[in-house]
């Protein structure tokens, strides 16, 4: 809700003020009020967002063979790199099946050589007429399946190796491991989880925004009273933690969910962040400040010149008579110390920022500029 000060208490005040004056027999001179002209200005416009951090990539590391685990080769919750040693298999079995495997390929070559040097023969005796088409054909199949029979004893060596070469577990990826799932001496069967590896350098920040919101910042995209980043990836993200300090780094929105959640009514999106040092951590919560947009020419008016009454928020202006009136506006949002107003005030108007709770509808007001201070501090909001 925005802070503004109670109407009806403003307006008790006003009803009072005419009948003291009247009992006392005076005339209660105009109240002094401060008063702003009011002038469209190009602002930045951020939006903040509440985020959980997650892994870039989450791998699970699994056993490609079964066997005994013989040992772990990392301490737990530490940074590998891709390749390091994991785990170790027992691999006695698979060096039995690998040393088998080579032994069938000597065997299947012996056996294509002796059907070679069997075809070579009968070629010749059947270019002589000794011996028959038929024998040369045999020859020639003879030689063909041992052929066939030498690539099979191959594709076996190659998975009995490749079995061997599983018993060694190594990383897939780059970073921080979890806790060791299967203790050392256990049995394993293909496809058991042995530990987790997060990549977190970068890593990925969530966040929705409501789908109104994400609607109207599309509309004000189209209609141009927002202007700035042409593409969701020219959008630069922030990250605050929990007691108010900078993350420092500053990332981009790769991601947009082009659907609604029904359930929530947001818009899910996700940004990259560089995480050099390590102080994001997957699962923590933050909040994230998307920039990258500013508002032309838009209308800034400060919160204490807001009011709340039965229809809606309203401000008071001034005439050229120094005459207050009510003023209906529609907020944006809030900017900084601020607040964007959409629709209800323009460029030159006179808006009473200070004094408003002594302001009556249609009575004369004693009006003054804001001071110095006061316009340097809205032009530092505007300018942040």
């Amino acid at each position: 809700m925005f802070p503004f000060r109670p109407a009806i208490l403003a307006a008790a005040f006003a009803l009072l003020l005419p009948a003291s004056a009247h009992a006392q027999g005076q005339q209660m001179p105009p109240p002094q009020v401060t008063v702003e002209t009011l002038e469209a200005k190009t602002v930045p416009v951020t939006y903040e967002y509440p985020g959980r951090i997650v892994a870039s990539r989450e791998v699970e590391v699994r056993a490609r063979v079964g066997g005994i685990l013989l040992s772990r080769e990392f301490d737990e919750g530490s940074r590998v790199k891709k390749g390091d040693l994991l785990f170790k298999i027992d691999p006695a079995t698979y060096q039995a099946q690998v040393a088998l495997a080579k032994a069938q390929v000597a065997q299947a070559e012996a056996q294509l050589s002796q059907a070679q040097r069997s075809e070579e023969r009968a070629r010749a005796l059947t270019k002589r007429g000794a011996s028959s088409q038929s024998t040369l054909d045999d020859a020639v199949s003879a030689r063909e399946l041992a052929e066939a029979q030498v690539e099979a004893a191959e594709a076996q060596l190659k998975t009995a190796t490749l079995s061997l070469d599983y018993a060694t577990v190594e990383a897939p990826v780059g970073g921080i491991t979890s806790l060791e799932q299967v203790p050392e001496g256990s049995l394993l069967s293909t496809g058991d989880l042995l530990t987790k590896i997060s990549q977190i350098d970068p890593v990925y920040a969530n966040f929705s925004a409501a789908d109104t919101e994400a609607a109207s910042i599309r509309e004000m995209v189209e209609s141009g009273d927002l202007d700035g980043a042409t593409t969701q990836s020219e959008l630069t993200v922030e990250i605050v933690f929990g007691d108010g300090s900078a993350y420092g780094e500053t990332g981009k929105i790769d991601f947009t969910s082009t659907s609604i959640d029904t359930e929530t009514g947001t818009v899910l999106s996700r940004a990259v962040m560089p995480n050099p040092g390590g102080r994001l951590l997957p699962g923590q919560f933050v909040r994230l400040r998307m920039k990258g947009l500013v508002a032309k020419d838009a209308i800034i008016i400060p919160a204490e010149a807001l009011m709340q009454g039965p229809q809606g928020v309203f401000v008071y202006t001034v005439d050229e008579k120094n005459v207050a009136a009510v003023a209906p506006i529609q907020i944006e949002r809030q900017i900084a110390d601020g607040y964007l107003v959409k629709s209800g005030l323009n460029p030159g108007d006179r808006l009473i920022t200070k004094g408003v709770v002594k302001v009556r509808p249609g009575a004369p007001v004693n009006p003054v500029g804001a001071p110095a201070g006061d316009e340097a501090a809205s032009k530092e909001t505007a300018e942040r």
